[in-house]
């Protein structure tokens, strides 16, 4: 018996799903924000014992394990990365400040610029000059490079990113820059943009280049210490790790650029949950995931979550590389609820895992949200929480809300509790109002998929919000990210810049790039274990019309074998007008028929199919009408009243749990509210729809 691991770090929980043959088994245990790596050998190691094995044994029998961090999120979030340097070109070292001129809210005058990852004694320029064509206008002036680095040493930098003008189309300035960096400030972590970034804009790239510097060691660090204990507790194949872009990849390729890994759990969630909607016939989805810190949202549209290069604006800072779009709020179980100038507000802080909501007994002292669930009577104290790891207690719960209660001037805890419900409950249904709109979407055409440990404890009521007749919650839902990086496929995505009207293009240049870009794929693919033959790739085109800022990505070849480039015809340029004019309608439902448009760089999606847990549905009544385990005093939103309880491993696929009603799954509770009723499919999960 072979397995596949995959795990979740969040901010409160690390999840794992651990796929044996067609089953799926799933753990949660508390994070260790000291050492993340201490977290996932425990889970590890609670596996193994689920499973009969000593660790060692486990681990030897994995095939995969393939990991989700956070570690980048809670490096931004924090801001606790690396004393960061910048090396640029002589003219230009405030270019990542001016940030193109964009400003998060242009009505709020009182928005303050993010704090600066490399502040203006720490950014420092050098003569060098290369030109768009990859001429070099000006040689690189060595001593001056040498004295930007004493001066950088002297403020104990720890990282140095390398950012000069058209360096992806020339990096001879920036590969010798790198080389005289390392030399004179030894230890360093040193990146260069045109290895992170390799392309224009400019302030995407410098940016780009900026945050990986500020991360990059954490993430490395993090992911060479866990991969130690890996090893030394059986493990012998390659860790592989999770991307924004929603495909994964070996360590070693992670270590050339870790801002790669930013917002790659959430990532798995979105890929998990186009596997899941696609297979049960549901390909257009509002994906939510509601964990212990954070409330996510993404959009699958037509089975797809494709990842997007460009404008990615995470955590305030610009990151180009392709990422799966997802939307956060600082909405979870454990965000803090507080009185703020005499309103009720949820969130965005958090109590996390240490010392985590009142109810989990650790020492914590401001009420949150599941301390809300608990005084609700949505969440048990009678039965183990998250598998049983501990159990839930009311001590001190309702004295934290009776302060509330006070403050909002009306004295009664239960009634504080349900506004706290209430407000974070708002909170996210306009998060996903603000989502769908900037798309031009319409929620109600669209099937809710909730997950993550508290999810569906609100699913129902959300979808009822926001016109949502029909919600999916997978029995894995707690653990959907940690399952979702097993359906991820090992992924390359990269892009090289090329910019050129479409009527006059250098074909054999772009043959040439895209050479480079399989070249590239195919060595990482073999450095992993993976037989090029079986690499498929989807080439890509990135184009725009005259004047237009951002760029739409293509197919122009999709599903084609690796390096295979007979796709390059005589009328490649006419196919890449078409092709584009076809997603620009798509898109902004709209074609300039008398514009020639231009090309702004190639890129090149590279993935292997591996195996990845089966997913099914369909709904067929079975007649039996399950008996509730137990009835519990709880406020669904109508008051309190006794409300029937179930226990989900009692439930069987054809049955039909109608309204009140909640039901306890291993690691998460699903509410079924006043007018809604819960119905198992074929796959024994869940389906809520409207009674």
């Amino acid at each position: 018996m072979n397995y596949r691991v995959g795990i979740d770090i969040g901010g409160t929980f690390t999840d794992f799903a651990l796929l044996k043959d067609d089953e799926v088994i799933l753990h949660k245990n508390l994070s260790t924000p000291e050492d993340r790596s201490l977290g996932v050998m425990q889970g590890l190691g609670a596996l193994a014992a689920k499973e009969g094995l000593s660790l060692q044994e486990f681990l030897s029998r994995c095939e995969a394990i393939v990991h989700g961090t956070t570690v980048a999120d809670n490096t931004l979030i924090e801001m606790n990365g690396a004393v960061t340097g910048l090396v640029t070109t002589e003219g230009f070292r405030d270019e990542i400040e001016y940030r193109r001129g964009f400003k998060e809210d242009i009505w709020d005058v009182r928005l303050e610029p993010p704090r600066p990852i490399a502040p203006r004694r720490r950014r420092l320029t050098v003569p060098e000059r290369v030109l768009h064509d990859g001429t070099v206008h000006k040689s690189l002036d060595e001593d001056a490079l040498r004295e930007a680095c004493r001066k950088l040493r002297l403020q104990n930098v720890e990282a140095v990113a390398i950012s000069f003008l058209f360096s992806f189309v020339n990096p001879a300035h920036e590969r010798r820059a790198r080389e005289i960096v390392q030399q004179e400030i030894q230890n360093a972590y040193v990146c260069a943009s045109h290895e992170v970034l390799p392309r224009a804009p400019e302030y995407d790239r410098t940016s780009t280049t900026v945050v990986n510097a500020y991360v990059g060691p954490r993430v490395t660090g993090y992911l060479e210490k866990l991969v130690q204990r890996l090893v030394e507790g059986g493990y012998e194949r390659q860790l592989m790790v999770m991307q924004a872009s929603g495909g994964v990849m070996t360590k070693a390729y992670i270590d050339g650029a870790p801002v790669r890994v930013l917002a790659s759990g959430p990532a798995g969630g979105v890929i998990g949950s186009a596997h899941c909607g696609t297979a049960k016939g549901c390909p257009d989805l509002l994906c939510v995931d509601m964990g212990g810190t954070s409330y996510d949202m993404s959009l699958v549209i037509d089975g797809q979550a494709p990842a997007e290069a460009g404008w990615n604006m995470h955590h305030r800072y610009l990151v180009g590389v392709p990422m799966v779009k997802v939307e956060t709020l600082g909405a979870g179980g454990g965000s803090i609820c507080h009185v703020h100038g005499g309103a009720l507000q949820v969130g965005p802080r958090s109590a996390g895992s240490d010392p985590g909501p009142i109810c989990y007994g650790r020492g914590g002292t401001e009420p949150t949200v599941t301390d809300a669930l608990v005084m609700l009577g949505l969440l048990s104290t009678d039965e183990g929480f998250a598998g049983g790891s501990f159990t839930l207690s009311r001590d001190g719960v309702a004295e934290a809300f009776q302060a509330i209660a006070e403050e909002m001037g009306h004295g009664d805890p239960e009634q504080a509790a349900f506004d706290c419900w209430r407000v974070v409950n708002a909170n996210m249904s306009q998060g996903v109002r603000r989502t769908t709109a900037g798309k031009g979407i319409d929620p109600r055409n669209l099937v809710m998929l909730a997950y993550g440990g508290n999810g569906p404890a609100f699913a129902a009521i959300q979808a009822e919000d926001l016109g949502i007749t029909r919600v999916l919650v997978p029995r894995a839902s707690p653990t959907f990210s940690a399952l979702g990086t097993l359906v991820a496929n090992p992924t390359i995505d990269e892009e090289r810049s090329y910019i050129a009207s479409a009527g006059a293009l250098d074909v054999e240049r772009i043959r040439t790039l895209w050479t480079e870009l399989s070249d590239r794929a195919r060595r990482y693919f073999e450095g992993a274990g993976f037989v090029p033959g079986d690499v498929r790739a989807n080439y890509q085109l990135n184009m725009r019309y005259p004047g237009q800022n951002f760029s739409l990505s293509f197919d122009f070849a999709a599903d084609a074998p690796l390096g295979d480039l007979s796709f390059i015809q005589k009328d490649f340029a006419e196919r890449a007008v078409a092709l584009f004019n076809a997603r620009h309608m798509a898109e902004y439902a709209h074609v300039r028929e008398h514009e020639v448009p231009e090309i702004s760089g190639v890129r090149l999606a590279a993935h292997v199919v591996t195996p990845s847990p089966k997913a099914s549905g369909g709904f067929v009544s079975s007649g039996v009408a399950p008996v509730p385990a137990k009835e519990r005093r709880a406020n669904l939103g109508r008051g309190f009243g006794q409300v029937p309880v179930h226990i989900g491993r009692d439930l069987a696929p054809g049955m039909e749990v109608t309204s009140p009603a909640i039901i306890e799954e291993t690691f998460t509770t699903i509410v079924v509210y006043p007018g809604w009723k819960a119905q198992i499919d074929r796959a024994g999960d869940y389906q809520l729809v409207r009674s």
